[in-house]
């Protein structure tokens, strides 16, 4: 078996993306098989890399819901094992806010997997919450997709999942404003909303924090620099123990008010400083892209 073999494990709720997700680790060389029964894992990988070509061997599979529920709590079990044979195993799970997962369904009038028996399509949703929950539990990373396109899934599959090397951890800084809410990704959160807010000042009002007088503004608050050093020290003594401790994936969620200046901005600045010891550092702003989709 190639000593270069990689796993990707795609799970999470019916309607979230899955099927997204596989298709473009497919584009991206992987060999995709969906609906995977969680017991025959081992087995395909063995399957496949005996006649694999290439140095590398790229696998992706998708387990869901339908899988027998012993087969599900021994994957803690088959993951160590796949680890411990030099194969690279990433388990990426995948979910959204039940109300869009409803809405995903009626737009498409597809049958929830669960649904077969006649039980209600909320029920569906939380029976499957419930059967996946061993999954979640071990996921290296966990995508909430209930505000994200096709495609900025896709980008965060190609950006944080396929360009993660062996033994590196990915790192992503995202901005976001507390009143959409908190990210259902993040490992850190950090509250900005003590800070000067450029909202306040006319001629800042309508820009963001990727403008140069918004950074400017932020610049000569002495408040700000005593924010942006705590945070950038600690992250730069905790990055290095995730590595240690072979943690695959670090979401760092930076909040202001709206999402649109000081906490784009501490993203910004923050991923440049990190970027110069570490690799890859990624950086996401929320309500930015929200705002763009509108």
């Amino acid at each position: 078996m190639s000593e270069e073999t990689r796993l990707i494990m795609v799970s999470g709720l019916s309607g979230s993306g899955k099927s997204v997700a596989l298709h473009v680790l497919e584009d991206l060389g992987y060999y995709c098989i969906d609906n995977m029964p969680a017991a025959l894992i081992k087995s395909v990988i063995d399957e496949v890399t005996r006649f694999e070509e290439r140095s590398v061997a790229r696998i992706a599979v998708g387990i869901d819901a339908r899988n027998r529920q012993r087969d599900i709590q021994a994957l803690p079990d088959t993951i160590k094992n796949l680890r411990d044979n030099n194969i690279q195993t990433d388990v990426l799970f995948l979910q959204a806010d039940d109300d869009i997962l409803l809405k995903r369904y009626s737009e498409t009038r597809r049958r929830h997997p669960l649904s077969g028996d006649g039980t209600a399509l909320r029920a569906a949703i939380l029976h499957e919450r419930e059967l996946l929950g061993p999954i979640i539990n071990l996921a290296d990373l966990i995508i909430d997709t209930s505000t994200s396109s096709v495609y900025e899934l896709a980008d965060a599959i190609r950006d944080r999942v396929d360009r993660r090397g062996k033994k590196m951890l990915s790192v992503l800084i995202e901005s976001f404003g507390f009143k959409h809410g908190i990210p259902a990704d993040a490992d850190f959160v950090f509250d900005l909303r003590s800070l000067p807010n450029p909202y306040w000042q006319p001629n800042l009002r309508s820009l963001t924090g990727q403008d140069q007088a918004v950074a400017d503004f932020l610049n000569k608050q002495p408040s700000f620099e005593r924010m942006y050093n705590d945070v950038l020290g600690f992250l730069q003594h905790w990055i290095p123990e995730y590595v240690n401790f072979d943690r695959s994936y670090l979401t760092v969620a930076l909040g202001c008010t709206g999402g649109q200046h000081r906490s784009v901005y501490m993203a910004e600045k923050l991923a440049k400083a990190l970027q110069l010891t570490h690799d890859p550092v990624l950086t996401r702003h929320n309500e930015l892209r929200r705002r763009d989709s509108h």
